[in-house]
């Protein structure tokens, strides 16, 4: 992959795009919705990817994600933080979800690009790697994110929860072949 990765840059061209498949794609209807899930993920690509762009209702945001109903203290989660001005860092260990990105105070819309690598694997725990942001007239950020799952056992379902996704909130699923 480093390799094509290498190839791809040192030509100048796009990456293929058929790399990619579509597995899932949910868009919130009105009303908003609390939990966006991902169930009967085939165990066919080497890693997933979710595209996210979200809004939300209410004060207060804070986007999570669980892997097969995993709700014990089996996550661990770090961040870097940019807004232009002044940077922030901060971890959790120990706990019941990793993050998608940080609390968001007002409705704003929000970009994720969340990458689970070797979800199939069942000789390793879980790695994921979250870049997101947005723009608020100035005043939004860019945050880098890295999680992991201590569990060895194939991701198939997905959750992301952490308060009310907005009307047109949008959360796609590729598989990426290895």
């Amino acid at each position: 992959m480093l390799n094509n990765i290498a190839a791809i840059l040192d030509a100048g061209l796009a990456a293929s795009t058929n790399s990619y498949e579509s597995i899932s794609t949910v868009t919130v209807g009105s009303g908003g919705q609390s939990t966006i899930s991902f169930t009967s993920i085939p165990a066919t690509y080497k890693h997933l990817q979710i595209r996210i762009t979200e809004t939300f209702s209410g004060s207060g945001f804070n986007p999570k994600i669980n892997f097969n109903s995993d709700t014990g203290s089996n996550y661990s989660w770090h961040y870097v933080l940019g807004d232009g001005s002044t940077t922030a860092a901060g971890a959790g260990a120990n706990q019941t979800f990793m993050y998608l990105n940080s609390n968001v105070t007002s409705p704003t819309m929000t970009v994720h690009i969340v990458d689970i690598l070797d979800y199939g694997n069942t000789n390793k725990n879980k790695t994921i790697k979250v870049l997101d942001g947005f723009d608020a007239n100035g005043s939004g950020y860019a945050v880098l994110w890295s999680g992991n799952w201590r569990n060895t056992s194939a991701v198939s379902t997905i959750a992301i929860t952490g308060g009310t996704f907005g009307q047109y909130s949008s959360f796609a699923l590729y598989g990426i072949k290895g």
